[in-house]
């Protein structure tokens, strides 16, 4: 099976993996590819297995990730996934050395990951990186964690940005987000978790980030979606109805 990257000539007739036949996810997969294909103007690459699923990956220079790290001159990975029938069968690895490539051929300094401490929901798994070389080089707030390949010995290490270590931000006595278009499922699960704070009478305040400037003063490394409450850290991961009502059970002490 062939690979393919996508361009400014062909982003719209191929699919972006994510959200491929999920009709409630229609507009947030309409403003991923409109996100996509301003990023790619700017160097962004996306490359996938030539087949009808999830098998692709992300990455771009550090100097436009939405990601609050200082690694100047490095290759930032931002999403990598293969799924059910195509896990396994080295197409992980294949898409990796194709990022690797890539970076060599662009002097990069080195790869960068955000990855966390055990497997989490939305976030890259750790242990394959490890595998093939990645190094823990940071840590964040609760369980993030910066992982980094090095491609020149001599290079500065990559590190994240302060203010995104803490897991803080201003209380507005309710729930504050953190979002950007990078995921095709945000304006579903985003309009479904306002609805449900509403009919709890909590605030619901959502803070879009659409330039790497505003992901820079992100109060959490995962800039795709950070969930607060009263200021404190809950969760990267998006909920549906049920989970996410009883986050608010448990945050009300219901």
């Amino acid at each position: 099976m062939d690979f393919i990257t996508l361009t400014s000539n062909n982003i719209e007739d191929e699919h972006i993996c994510c959200a491929i036949s999920d009709k409630k996810s229609i507009e947030g997969y309409k403003a991923k590819k409109k996100w996509l294909a301003e990023q790619i103007d700017k160097g962004y690459v996306f490359t996938k297995l030539d087949v009808r699923g999830k098998v692709f990956i992300e990455y771009c220079p550090s100097e436009i990730a939405f990601l609050p790290i200082i690694a100047d001159g490095y290759m930032v990975i931002n999403c990598f996934w293969v799924s059910g029938k195509y896990k396994g069968c080295g197409y992980g690895k294949k898409l990796l050395d194709k990022c690797i490539q890539d970076s060599r051929e662009k002097n990069k300094k080195g790869i960068v990951v955000l990855c966390s401490d055990k497997k989490r929901p939305f976030v890259s798994d750790k242990k394959f990186f490890v595998k093939h070389g990645f190094q823990v080089i940071d840590t964040a707030h609760p369980y993030f964690e910066l992982l980094y390949l090095t491609l020149d010995d001599n290079a500065d290490k990559p590190k994240f940005i302060g203010t995104a270590k803490e897991g803080r931000c201003d209380d507005n006595g309710g729930f504050k987000v953190y979002y950007s278009n990078q995921c095709p499922y945000m304006n579903y699960y985003i309009n479904l978790q306002r609805n449900i704070s509403q009919e709890h009478g909590i605030k619901y305040e959502t803070i879009l980030i659409d330039s790497k400037e505003e992901a820079r003063k992100c109060p959490s490394p995962f800039t795709i979606y950070s969930l607060f409450y009263r200021g404190k850290f809950i969760t990267q991961e998006l909920t549906a109805e049920k989970k996410f009502t009883k986050i608010i059970e448990e945050l009300e002490g219901k």
